[in-house]
């Protein structure tokens, strides 16, 4: 008899099967690792989207239209190892033309083909709608200041999944019905709203059929039982609310694959706080016991890696870990894939949670959990005039950013400025000032950011005002509040709009300033006039560069680049909140590249600090590569706690290093006193790869040596099979010994 055990184990085989397979079909993709599984043979499906004249679609009908065909496209899945059911396969991004995310596969589509040898790129690439909403006047700065506008950013933000829960499909389907009548004008809002219920529907009863299918040839008891299980609970969550532990797993299930198949969001829920409800109701009445609960929370892991919330405290400073938390954790060990679970740690949770977190660290090895520091990110988002209740709701459901599920629209993680080419920017303009000095140089610096910003804030203007013309949030708005009441997209009816603005490139930028300030200012090794040489010719003369990379570090501890890091972030910050916006929105800043360093890094010449012209950028608010031989773990979680932007968003310090510990109370201690000095400094979120050095090095040269390999690649998890080359590189160079 095959046991949750045997089960999980096969579970886990297929995942990293199909992670393989995705590899040879997709090629080495930089991003999350999604909960897809391979596609059919051959490529897509065979859809054909309905493009308007200008080569993509948008906005209700558009997007509501092309949806249920890629929807209805899906091939249902069942895994008759699993409980829960449901795979997505394809996003409707890649069918809205943006080169970054378009797979190899579409690139081979002809009429892709036809666009793409035509020489009519810009029209394909282009996912934002110009033709009616131009923004030519602010490309050029955008481009000079390598900015990445947010627009047309998709789905950076959180559902509150409690009123799906409370209504089922079934209950959206009467409310959109209810507020069609009191809003009648409304009605090209409402009917995509309804044909995308009634698509995610369609979907349910495909895996319902498949089901029944599977039953004829089953013969395993165990199984069977199973089987009919998971439709009874298809068909009861088909309209109907969730009503058992079992129920709104699989409601979640589905839901997640038809917001990932719209727009990719990624955002999940607390989730040993929505489902204690559920699980103590159903121990009571004896439908659950523990470990069928961790088989289907594992089951719900693997179907998507959504972003995750445990434990953590409420507005009362009350430790919200509950006996579900524990069963997270559990649940996500028995199946130890890449899990985006995070811990939100406070002084009042509960210690051998905490403690017990840090272990499955060590155990496993694979990226999870991640720590969120709640006493820096709550008092941060409340001087953005947020109460304590609001600021303790904002969960933590994305790489590096927090939300408030329903009620918030803050654009994180899709609005960066990379500070290194506004630096090089300045520093080129100095170029023929008489008087040149690192002050002078700051003084343009400031200048050119404070440009940037004010061209990015037009940019977040320009989405916010239309993005809902262009990419209406057909999913999410289910689970939104105010939307289905007034029959508009959630871009225009949020509570909140706090916008994350991220910098990136901090450490090169900080590096620079020191190397300048102790080489030319302070030791007079070399001039200026070496100095820009020096930068056009690439570092021709390996002794300049060496002299200049080999100056103070920043995250060294106490250094002149440590002190620019400190300056930068107070510029970025003063410069960022300063700025007018219309009422009602604000501007949030953070230190974050998320996986850019390559691509800002490609724009960006040589740099003082001794980086050759197009190599990678910094990673966030991580120190550049070898800034310190000793000591390094400790020195890097001090530099980067000391700059914190203190408004509720993040500044994550990303560690990749072998502790030398095994998960015993000495090796869980440590860590755990790393993780709590961090936070305690004021740190926000914590990203931890603990890491063979040997593995991760056979790893990096043959890929398949090591499959099952997961690493947190910056607020993701990913398989380091699937990543490219240059990108494991980066993860390698991040590697730091000891603790």
């Amino acid at each position: 008899m095959l046991t949750y055990k045997d089960r999980l184990a096969e579970m886990r085989e297929t995942k990293i099967r199909h992670t393989l397979e995705k590899q040879k079909q997709n090629g080495f993709t930089d991003l999350d690792d999604f909960g897809t599984v391979p596609l059919p043979e051959g490529y897509g499906y065979g859809i054909t989207p309905k493009y308007s004249e200008s080569g993509s679609f948008y906005g209700y009908s558009g997007m509501c239209e092309n949806f249920c065909i890629l929807m209805d496209a899906h091939a249902p899945y069942v895994d008759p190892m699993e409980m829960l059911c449901g795979r997505w396969r394809d996003m409707l991004v890649n069918y809205r033309g943006d080169l970054h995310y378009l797979p190899e596969w579409r690139k081979k589509d002809p009429k892709v083909k036809e666009f793409l040898e035509g020489g009519v790129t810009n029209q394909w690439s282009m996912r934002w709608d110009e033709r009616n909403f131009p923004y030519d006047h602010l490309k050029p700065l955008q481009k000079l200041y390598n900015i990445s506008t947010g627009i047309d950013g998709d789905a950076h933000f959180a559902c509150d999944y409690r009123i799906g829960f409370s209504l089922g499909f079934g209950g959206l389907l009467e409310k959109i019905r209810k507020y069609r009548a009191i809003n009648p004008d409304k009605s090209d809002f409402y009917d995509a709203e309804e044909k995308t219920v009634l698509a995610i529907v369609r979907f349910i009863e495909r895996h319902i059929a498949e089901i029944d299918r599977l039953l004829e040839t089953e013969e395993r008891p165990e199984i069977r039982e199973s089987l009919t299980e998971m439709k009874t609970v298809c068909e009861s969550i088909k309209l109907g609310a969730p009503k058992t532990f079992h129920e709104a797993c699989q409601w979640a299930a589905f839901f997640n694959c038809a917001s990932r198949i719209y727009t990719r969001d990624g955002a999940g829920f607390q989730l040993d706080v929505l489902l204690l409800p559920y699980y103590e109701n159903d121990i009571k009445n004896g439908i659950l016991d523990d470990e069928k609960a961790k088989f289907l929370i594992a089951n719900l892991l693997l179907i998507d890696p959504h972003y995750y919330q445990i434990s953590g405290v409420d507005e009362n400073d009350k430790d919200m870990t509950n006996h579900l938390s524990y069963l997270v954790l559990e649940a996500a060990d028995s199946i130890n894939i890449s899990c985006n679970v995070t811990v939100r740690y406070h002084e009042n949770c509960d210690k051998e949670f905490f403690k017990k977190a840090v272990y499955y660290l060590l155990k496993n090895k694979n990226g999870w959990p991640r720590f969120a520091g709640d006493e820096s990110l709550c008092l941060g988002y409340m001087k953005t005039g947020a109460d304590k209740v609001t600021a303790r709701s904002r969960i933590a459901v994305g790489c590096n950013w927090m939300c408030v599920p329903g009620k918030e629209f803050p654009m994180n993680d899709t609005v960066k400025i990379n500070i290194a080419k506004v630096f090089s920017v300045a520093l080129e303009e100095m170029r023929n000032e008489p008087n040149k000095s690192s002050d002078r140089l700051f003084e343009l610096y400031e200048k050119h950011l404070a440009r940037a910003v004010e061209v990015t804030a037009d940019g977040i203007n320009l989405h916010i005002d239309h993005i809902g013309e262009v990419t209406p949030e057909l999913v999410m708005n289910l689970m939104m509040e105010n939307t289905i009441e007034r029959g508009e997209d959630i871009s225009r009816c949020a509570e909140l709009y706090t916008m994350g603005i991220d910098g990136a490139g901090l450490a090169v930028t900080a590096d620079s300033f020191g190397a300048i300030a102790t080489r030319i200012e302070k030791e007079a090794l070399l001039t200026w006039e070496q100095l820009y040489e020096a930068l056009d010719s690439d570092f021709a003369d390996e002794r300049v560069r060496l002299l200049l990379a080999s100056s103070p570090k920043y995250c060294g501890g106490d250094t002149i680049s440590d002190d620019y890091a400190k300056k930068l972030t107070e510029s970025f910050v003063r410069t960022i909140r300063s700025h007018k916006m219309p009422e009602g929105r604000q501007l949030v800043p953070g230190w974050f590249s998320w996986a850019r360093t390559i691509e800002y890094g490609r724009t960006v010449g040589a740099t003082p600090n001794g980086r050759r012209s197009a190599e990678p950028i910094s990673h966030g608010a991580n120190p550049n590569p070898g800034f310190r031989a000793d000591g390094a773990v400790t020195a890097q979680s001090n530099g980067i706690a000391a700059v914190q932007c203190a408004y509720g968003n993040t500044a994550p310090l990303q560690l990749e290093f072998d502790p030398k510990l095994c998960e015993d109370e000495i090796g869980v201690a440590a860590v755990s006193t790393l993780i709590k000095s961090h936070f305690d400094k004021g740190g926000t979120l914590i990203n931890i790869n603990v890491l063979d050095k040997q593995k991760l090095l056979e790893a990096h040269e043959d890929p398949r040596k090591h499959p099952d390999l997961v690493v947190r690649v910056t607020g993701f998890t990913a398989y380091f099979a699937s990543l490219s080359p240059e990108f494991r590189q980066l993860v390698v160079d991040r590697f730091l010994e000891g603790c």
